[in-house]
């Protein structure tokens, strides 16, 4: 699964992209927020308050109880403000 970080989260976790493979048990929006949280400081930090990420399963913008399954693409952000 691609997954894709923009703004802070791609500054905080220090990559633009990468391609992972999910354990079974990560099945939700909220699980693969929880699993990426575990993989290291960088993802601690970038992930520490879930709450504010924005996240598109491919290209859909979706809430933290989406499943995931079957997903190609996932990006995550932070808020974003007009201007």
């Amino acid at each position: 699964m691609k997954l894709l970080y923009f703004a802070w989260l791609r500054e905080r976790v220090g990559k633009p992209e990468e391609n992972v493979d999910l354990p079974a048990d990560v099945a939700t929006v909220a699980d693969l927020i929880a699993w990426l949280k575990g993989r290291g400081e960088e993802f601690e930090y970038a992930f520490e308050a879930p709450e504010l990420i924005r996240v598109a399963v491919d290209r859909v913008h979706v809430e933290h109880d989406t499943a995931i399954t079957g997903a190609r693409e996932i990006a995550m952000f932070p808020p974003m403000t007009g201007g």
